[in-house]
């Protein structure tokens, strides 16, 4: 006889892996004929664009490059600073056992120490330090099955979840262009750097679209023709379309935006203004949360089943919690005692992540570049660090979740005192995307086994004592009887509750002759 099921689609998107690993990319570069040679470096910046992920068997490659920006005292009696660009390719592979060809990858690339080497006047090494986090994602749909529809006798053990089931994932390109307006006195001789942030991101959905939001927020630094620094900053608003059908407004949206490529040029003279283009790429995942039922174990008192069973990973309860503190301190800065802040290039790094059932415990850095004009009235530069700490409330409730945190900079404030000392105050938000991590057993493949073994023909009774790690279940199993009708025989209301030493007695009858 064959075994007749109900069964239930669900898709899943499982994190299969999440991995880091640190890399360094160099290059040399020669200073164009236009530009003085290089006596020394004051700073170098940079802005990472990721322009290519790609996932086969075993293995993610990852393409990109790293826009420096330095800033250097030029061999010249004419110039106090001078400024350059360089790029620094970057390509790297990671072996990843479990990765499969059609896999999503996010990848996020961080800045971790850039260097800059003077080889001579003409020719300059540039070396970055590059941290890359890969979260890799499969798309899986699965059959469980619910419900046995064609043996009377089946016991099953039953168990309710929530899950998240993927409604789909896609992803958009957007390309952001805007002029940046300059004092109409300042004649730009070169751009000294470019800071790129995502800010202030939202999500609204719509019939099988949806909308995502965020600006891109640029600050420029140039240098005039006449020696002096100034600065330009300004928001780029992003607005890219992505479908997806069947989404709902009730349905969880993940987004994730990569940068991929910069372009950012001064205009004419006459026109007092730089050029900003950014090319962004958008992730989107949906989910849906949706209750399923699932057969953990099953038997029947009268034949032999046989059946297989699969682990499951796939997550529930996706929520977003945000955390604003405040981090500050006192920084003392010997040659600025005179002189003129220009600029504090900021950048926060989450090290030590700890989970408990009620809190998520954060420890981390934030790191400063200080550039400011010295007592001597030439540009120089400092990097500080100042430890943090904070903590979140965990609403889940367990220590098995998966935590997507990152840090935004909301407000700063640098307030310069006598000797030197700098007052620091940076107010930051945390968002942490929360989900529980579920490990489910399903049945699947289950037959009826050909060599059944004997029947007794006769009713029996035979008592029982309750031993460490029972249930009402795995001793009905056992003896192939059923926990209804031990809790019947027993006067038990509770068929959770029994205890060890308990005297049980089993009933075994002759379901045959039914």
């Amino acid at each position: 006889m064959d075994v007749d099921v109900s069964k239930e689609n669900v898709c899943i998107n499982k994190l299969v892996i999440e991995k880091r690993e640190f890399i360094f990319a160099e290059e040399d570069m020669i200073v164009p004929d236009s530009k003085p040679d290089i006596l020394n470096t004051i700073n170098i910046t940079g802005n990472v664009c990721v322009y290519k992920k790609e996932v086969t068997d075993g293995r993610v490659k990852i393409e990109g490059c790293v826009n420096t920006y330095i800033m250097y005292l030029p061999d010249s009696q004419n110039d106090t600073i001078r400024g350059l660009n360089a790029s620094v390719n970057f390509s790297h592979i990671m072996q990843v056992p479990e990765a499969k060809d059609g896999m999503t990858a996010i990848c996020k690339v961080n800045i971790k120490d850039l260097e800059c080497k003077v080889l001579n006047g003409r020719k300059i090494s540039v070396k970055a330090g590059l941290e890359i986090n890969v979260r890799l994602y499969s798309n899986e749909n699965i059959e469980i099955i619910n419900k046995v529809n064609n043996i009377k006798s089946i016991q099953t053990l039953e168990k309710d979840f929530q899950i998240n089931s993927l409604i789909g994932n896609n992803s958009t390109k957007v390309y952001v262009k805007d002029t940046l307006s300059i004092d109409e006195k300042d004649e730009i001789l070169e751009i000294l750097k470019t800071d790129i942030n995502l800010i202030n991101d939202d999500v609204k959905i719509s019939y099988n679209k949806i909308l995502s939001k965020c600006e891109v927020e640029v600050r420029i630094m140039y240098l005039t023709q006449d020696g002096r620094i100034n600065s330009v900053q300004g928001k780029i608003p992003a607005v890219g379309f992505i479908d997806m059908q069947n989404v709902t407004e009730e349905n969880i949206c993940d987004i994730e935006t990569e940068v991929k490529n910069i372009l950012v040029r001064a205009n004419s003279a006459d026109e007092h203004s730089i050029y900003v283009e950014v090319e962004l790429e958008t992730l989107c995942m949906c989910y849906e949360k949706k209750n399923i039922m699932t057969i953990e174990d099953l038997y029947s008192p009268v034949m032999d089943l046989g059946f297989s069973q699969k682990k499951i990973n796939m997550t529930s309860e996706r929520v977003v919690k945000t955390k604003d503190f405040t981090v500050t301190n006192k920084i003392n800065i010997s040659d600025l005692n005179e002189g003129h802040l220009i600029d504090v290039e900021i950048n926060s790094v989450i090290n030590k992540q700890e989970i408990t059932n009620s809190k998520i415990l954060y420890e981390g850095e934030i790191a400063l570049n200080f550039i400011f004009e010295n007592n001597k009235h030439s540009v120089n530069s400092k990097i500080s660090k100042i430890p943090f700490e904070f903590s979140m409330d965990n609403p889940i409730g367990i220590q098995n979740i998966s935590v997507e945190t990152r840090n935004i900079i909301l407000d700063k404030k640098f307030d310069v005192r006598s000797g030197g000392d700098v007052e620091c105050s940076i107010d930051m938000e945390c968002i942490g995307g929360l989900s529980k991590n579920l490990c489910i057993d399903i049945i699947d493949d289950i037959k009826i086994e050909e060599n059944r073994a004997e029947r007794e023909d006769y009713d029996s009774l035979i008592m029982y004592i309750v031993m460490p790690g029972d249930t009402l279940w795995k001793i009905a199993k056992k003896f192939k009887s059923t926990v209804q009708d031990i809790a019947i025989t027993n006067g038990i209301e509770d068929t959770d509750k029994i205890e060890i030493g308990q005297k049980l007695y089993i009933p075994k009858f002759n379901y045959s002759k039914e």
